[in-house]
């Protein structure tokens, strides 16, 4: 299943009739045009006077992202806002008065001097459809992508086995990734070995653990032993954590239970079927079963580790150095995004804008019941959780070191690991620092932490002590 979505929000910012968020609800004349919201892409966006389809070159592209960057920024990228303010003022009585209090043309040129000409404009970046990819999908209708001269196509794909090997095959540019997936690529687990990089986290916590309804008398996990359970990819935080977890509570996850691989949009329809006990999934399907009244949430991971990583924006060694300005330029519109998403003011907006069947395909309520934390939980009580997911770029090489572990306890590599060559070799955490930097952020000055999970002290200088501290593993 794939889902091309080149809604494009490089539109007049001046105009109060043009929207630059493209979601279910817009207004705009091309989307009410269409069955299927759609405007023109980047590089024939309209400008003023022009009718739309007419061709714009590069340089003029840019002048339009570096408008659309600053007006958005002038009213919190809140579309809702600008639009009525356009209205009330007129928008050529804005553009005059932004031209009076900023150089613009001289922003325009350091702009175009500093990023570089962009090898690529034209990009498609796979997605699975959930809210741990609400970075790289808002980016999409809200305009980040445009801000840095992209015209971005975001794909919805069915799962992970699909987006990884459509990465491998160079269907794709970039792609949303769970956080092993490029360390397994890497080191050749489960398909054939190609170095691909990881330079942003996409989120931080945003799983949870859900059971049946009909198993509400089983909380303790001693009591799950026969339980069938999904997780969306076995080169997977969900894969890790389940395992983790179960382990610490005395059961083998190889032979006390089963784990099958489930794509995450097929999680929910399975668990009403009776095929799996429980998931451990990401959201939006979690808070779905509990929407449908099949499920309730057992425990949200953060519990299991606080702040642990997800999923993560990632591509191949190779495309970033061939195109490094257009490298560049995904990275910043990236980190951007997610720093967006990290402020909870801005979840229910976002919620909104990631809904539409092109993107999430969900009711608004489930997903806002995620972003923002306050939720029901399936057991009659409503959780408020403001850290149920949230947003962090930045790649501990640290997180990487863990991941390695817990792949090589359970089997998916082995022999002799350098954890922490691995782990510099994917994680970039100086290209997210330098970027982070660069947009005004604050970014760690370190590379590396130790964590806590479950309670236990995980010390990333002593890989293979912390793997042989562990009773249940296969090395």
């Amino acid at each position: 299943m794939t889902n091309h979505n080149d809604h494009n929000s490089l539109g007049n910012p001046f105009d109060h009739r043009q929207s630059l968020v493209h979601g279910r609800h817009c207004d705009c004349q091309t989307c009410l045009a269409d069955d299927a919201p759609r405007i023109m892409p980047a590089h024939s966006a309209a400008q003023p006077g022009e009718r739309p389809g007419t061709q714009v070159n590069s340089d003029d592209m840019m002048d339009r992202v570096v408008e659309s960057a600053l007006v958005r920024g002038i009213f919190g990228h809140s579309d809702m806002h600008r639009r009525q303010f356009m209205k009330l003022v007129g928008g050529g009585t804005v553009a005059a008065a932004l031209a009076s209090l900023f150089p613009m043309d001289a922003i325009k040129a350091a702009v175009k001097e500093d990023l570089g000409p962009l090898e690529k404009t034209r990009l498609d970046i796979g997605f699975v459809p959930i809210t741990c990819a609400t970075p790289i999908i808002m980016a999409h209708p809200m305009g980040f992508y445009e801000r840095y001269g992209l015209d971005v196509s975001v794909i919805k794909t069915a799962g992970w086995a699909v987006a990884r090997d459509k990465s491998l095959n160079r269907e794709y540019d970039a792609a949303h990734m769970l956080t092993p997936m490029p360390l397994a690529m890497t080191l050749g687990a489960g398909s054939n070995p190609e170095h691909f990089i990881m330079p942003a986290v996409e989120n931080i916590n945003g799983q949870a653990i859900v059971l049946h309804n009909d198993h509400q008398d089983k909380r303790d996990p001693q009591q799950w032993k026969g339980f069938t359970f999904g997780v969306p990819f076995e080169y997977s935080m969900h894969n890790f954590l389940l395992r983790y977890y179960v382990a610490e509570h005395g059961l083998d996850p190889d032979q006390d239970i089963q784990i099958r691989v489930i794509p995450p949009p097929e999680m929910v329809a399975n668990l009403r079927a009776g095929n799996i006990d429980g998931f451990l999934s990401p959201d939006p399907f979690n808070q779905r079963a509990v929407y449908e009244r099949i499920g309730f949430i057992h425990l949200l991971t953060k519990e299991i580790w606080e702040g642990h990583p997800c999923c993560a924006f990632a591509t191949s060694a190779q495309f970033a150095r061939e195109n490094p300005n257009t490298y560049g330029a995904l990275l910043r519109a990236i980190i951007d995004a997610t720093q967006y998403s990290s402020n909870p003011e801005n979840r229910s907006e976002i919620a909104e804008a990631i809904a539409p069947t092109n993107y999430l395909n969900q009711p608004v309520t489930v997903i806002e019941q995620v972003l923002t934390g306050t939720f029901a939980d399936g057991l009659g009580e409503v959780q408020r959780v403001p850290d149920r997911i949230d947003f962090d770029p930045f790649p501990w090489h640290s997180m990487a070191v863990w991941i390695l572990t817990q792949m090589k306890r359970w089997g998916y590599i082995d022999g002799h690991v350098d954890y922490q060559q691995v782990a510099r070799d994917v994680y970039l955490a100086s290209d997210a620092r330098e970027v982070m930097r660069e947009l005004g952020y604050e970014a760690p000055e370190e590379n590396s932490r130790n964590f806590e999970i479950m309670g236990k002290t995980f010390d990333y200088t002593q890989p293979e002590a912390y793997l042989e501290s562990f009773d249940i593993r296969r090395s």
